[in-house]
């Protein structure tokens, strides 16, 4: 038996708050990419880096729809879940490909595939 939903208007806002600020960094990096990066980097390393903008960008919007969902509907375990797993898996995914296209060494790519698992769960 389940528990009703807690009307808690902290976590609603943290999640568009932090939805927005990732949307924002989403497009900032997204400029950086299209204008900065073209003539740094290969065409392999560009596509990989649009790819971690393109999921940062879609999982901000999921979490100001956790967000606008937790504060209609109040806060719930599974809603505090995707908020988390959304965040770990832009840290993770995002985080990595980023640093990569930045020269970090090539085992960080071995952390991706656990921001693809978050972002799957």
């Amino acid at each position: 038996m389940t528990s009703p939903p807690v009307n808690r208007p902290g976590f609603a806002t943290t999640c568009i708050v932090l939805g927005a600020l990732l949307m924002f960094a989403g497009i900032v990096l997204g400029a950086f990419g299209a204008h900065g990066l073209e003539v740094r980097v290969t065409p392999r390393r560009l596509e990989s880096f649009r790819t971690g903008v393109l999921y940062q960008q879609i999982h901000a919007l999921g979490l100001l729809l956790v967000g606008l969902v937790a504060r209609v509907s109040g806060t719930s375990r599974v809603l505090r879940a995707a908020a988390g797993l959304m965040v770990a898996g832009v840290l993770l995914f995002s985080g990595s490909i980023y640093a990569m296209t930045a020269g970090a060494p090539r085992w960080l790519g071995m952390v991706a595939p656990a921001g693809g698992l978050c972002f799957m769960a």
